[in-house]
């Protein structure tokens, strides 16, 4: 082997090495367990980081056209809540804690998570809908956003060989 063909080689696999793919499993659909898996995925994106977001079980709820502007968030079984989790069951808590959440977000200045899907899906991301989850709640690819891929879990799992994997 010449000296060219092996600096050829080692090229090829450091290339191979400094491609990053982070592949991000997205399994609830409330509005605080939204935005970690659009956060992650935004900073890999902005980092270069090829990104792959599957989006299962209550997880479609992020990206299902009807729910996406009204993702709530709920106190009871949240122990991270500054209030007593009996509070939680009274009426119109969830509808309070969701708005002292999008209070929050929007002080931080974070895009709601309809407009957070379309720039990530801007920025390169790839977004995917569970397709047994789709079945099992009777969705179709018209009920997700435009530009999500529905598959299965295994052809999931061929995209995320070699690559980072983060189940939130």
């Amino acid at each position: 082997m010449t000296a060219t063909a092996t600096a050829e080689q080692n090229h090829d696999v450091k290339a191979k090495k400094q491609k990053r793919k982070l592949c991000i499993i997205a399994s609830k659909g409330s509005l605080d367990m939204a935005y970690p898996p659009l956060i992650l995925a935004n900073a890999a994106r902005m980092s270069g980081i090829e990104v792959h977001i599957f989006f299962t079980f209550w997880g479609l709820d992020i990206i299902n056209k009807k729910k996406i502007d009204h993702l709530r968030m709920t106190p009871v079984g949240n122990p991270s809540m500054p209030m007593p989790q009996l509070l939680g069951v009274l009426p119109g808590m969830a509808a309070l804690s969701t708005a002292m959440m999008q209070k929050q977000i929007e002080k931080l200045d974070f895009p709601p998570v309809s407009e957070f899907i379309e720039i990530l899906m801007d920025s390169g991301a790839h977004i995917y809908a569970c397709k047994m989850a789709m079945d099992m709640m009777g969705l179709t690819q018209e009920d997700v956003v435009d530009g999500a891929e529905v598959l299965g879990a295994m052809e999931f799992l061929e995209i995320a060989e070699d690559a980072q994997i983060l189940f939130v």
